[in-house]
């Protein structure tokens, strides 16, 4: 682990984060996990931001959807990274402009983001990268952008 953070305060630090990043409750506290000017996040599709593009998005879901929570599942740690299961959950009851397609109608449904993401710290045990896989075609048909069409079982 970097210097003196443990493991157990990496995991406590990631899982505060995750809540303030979804909940909005302390944008100020957010702010003391990540190392604002390195911060880089890797997501599916190529997609790639620094904290301020990571910031927008949250932003973008909070907006669009009621009822947020996220979860963390099993946590795996090595050196400076952390692995770990992440679900964010909440009801589309509000456009959502950063879907992976572009802006999207909100459904009224409970939305479900099922994430594996690799997390780097530095030595100061805050946020310098991350790197996140998802089933976007599966959050597609959650928000209402894939109608089935192209499923064998559609009819």
């Amino acid at each position: 682990m970097p210097g003196e953070i443990t493991r157990d305060e990496l995991v406590a630090r990631l899982v505060r984060a995750g809540e303030l990043e979804v909940s909005a409750d302390d944008p100020a506290e957010v702010d003391t996990y990540f190392d604002t000017e390195r911060f880089r996040f890797h997501g599916p599709d190529g997609f790639e931001a620094d904290y301020a593009g990571l910031t927008a998005y949250f932003a973008a879901l909070r907006a669009a959807f009621d009822d947020r929570v996220i979860r963390r599942g099993i946590i795996l740690a090595e050196g400076d990274h952390l692995a770990c299961q992440t679900w964010i959950e909440g009801t589309f009851v509000r456009e959502f402009t950063h879907s992976p397609v572009g802006p999207l109608p909100p459904n009224g449904r409970r939305v479900v983001w099922d994430l594996l993401n690799i997390f780097r710290f530095d030595g100061r045990g805050r946020l310098v990268e991350e790197w996140v896989r998802t089933d976007n075609r599966g959050l597609l048909r959650q928000l209402g952008a894939d109608r089935g069409q192209d499923r064998p079982d559609a009819t």
